[in-house]
């Protein structure tokens, strides 16, 4: 089991350190901020879209926040003398902070609710409550999760099941999301390989939707399965689109993916996230997780921009039971040298045309060899 520290850094914000099994215990001095920081501040904004009914953030306040600094700077390295960093500690495994420029929070609360019946909800707003938290996935200031060995890689599983278990508890929580954006082409801040947690106030707009289309289904079958069930038994037995099948997990490239590269990655046994999963469904997750993620970087000479966007049941007592825990994998490179871009009809109209098919996509992928992992950001410990 990954061991569990949780510290408090000189703002206040909340640290934890999950060590991998087997290391030395945490010393007292790597939970101390020695630094000076200003108080943090209030909440940014939420302000009800009257036209979409969504919720959108305002967060002018993150303008001032790091943008790719050069290694000897980065906020996510280990303390040094010359780089007082934002994780006290010399050496780490995998480290959670709340984020220190964050869309949502740090405090917690409810939202506005929704219009009543016969108003627009024009000029609605509130508090942007909530969290936002950073998740580094190694102390090394260069590479990716492909890189990771499969002790570390269960370790940010763990984290990630911690989190989602934590924060879906917190005051106005209606949904938890992990994601990793990898690749300046996706727009990253920090070359540090790390990931980030929101714990949103609202379901966001495409879990809204998703979760709509989900309950209907599980409605109309009486409750005897959940649809992403149904979709990977039926994606299982037609074969065309399956990437792998494991022994608790398969991928597969869905039949109607929007993106040039999209991959789920599905368990068996339906949980509505991640902290449902049970320790040997981890285990196996960690290692199937890997071996997709490598294949995506062989597919071209130069490493894929990718979003990793893990998809857990809003915490909506409506939605919740019909939910399906299910990772999305997505990368607009549509050719080694070209890129998707969000155009027109996808930006505008959310109406997504591929360049690619999900079938010709699911052969290259299941074609592809995954290079064995030389594990070279594990074990840097002393």
């Amino acid at each position: 089991m990954s061991r569990i520290t949780s510290t408090r850094l000189a703002d206040s914000r909340e640290l934890i350190y999950f060590d991998d099994p087997g290391t030395p215990e945490r010393t007292p001095g790597s939970l101390v901020d020695h630094r000076e920081l200003p108080s943090r501040g209030e909440p940014g904004e939420v302000r009800y879209d009257a036209l979409s009914g969504d919720w959108v953030a305002v967060a002018a306040h993150r303008q001032a926040r790091t943008h790719l600094p050069p290694a000897d700077q980065c906020p996510i390295c280990p303390t040094t003398p010359a780089n007082p960093s934002e994780i006290p500690a010399p050496d780490y495994d995998v480290v959670v902070f709340e984020n220190r420029f964050p869309s949502l929070g740090p405090a917690v609360g409810d939202i506005p609710p929704l219009p009543a019946p016969g108003l627009s909800g024009h000029g609605v707003k509130g508090a942007a409550y909530g969290r936002c938290e950073v998740v580094a996935f190694t102390p090394q200031h260069t590479g990716s999760f492909a890189e990771l060995g499969e002790t570390r890689a269960r370790t940010v599983i763990e984290a990630w099941a911690q989190r989602t278990e934590a924060l879906s508890a917190l005051p106005g929580i209606r949904q938890v999301f992990p994601f990793e954006n990898r690749g300046a082409d996706i727009g990253v801040t920090l070359h540090h390989p790390h990931g980030q947690i929101y714990a949103y106030p609202y379901v966001t707009p495409r879990a809204a939707q998703l979760g709509a289309v989900a309950r209907k289904y599980y409605d109309d079958v009486d409750a005897k399965e959940t649809l992403g069930a149904s979709l990977l038994k039926a994606e299982r037995d037609d074969g065309s689109r399956m990437v792998l099948e494991a022994t608790h997990f398969s991928a597969y490239v869905p039949f109607a993916a929007r993106w040039p590269l999209e991959i789920h990655l599905v368990p068996h046994r339906s949980v509505p996230d991640l902290a449902a999963l049970t320790g040997e469904e981890r285990d196996e997750l960690s290692h199937v997780y890997l071996d997709l993620l490598k294949r995506l970087d062989s597919l071209y000479p130069t490493p894929m921009p990718y979003i990793s966007a893990w998809h857990q049941a809003p915490l909506d007592p409506g939605l919740r039971p019909a939910g399906q825990l299910h990772l999305q994998l997505t990368s607009p490179r549509r050719a080694a040298d070209k890129l998707k871009y969000l155009a027109g009809s996808e930006a505008a109209m959310g109406a997504f045309i591929n360049d690619t098919t999900p079938e010709a996509v699911a052969e290259r992928l299941r074609n592809v060899a995954a290079p064995a992992s030389a594990e070279t950001l594990e074990g840097t410990r002393a």
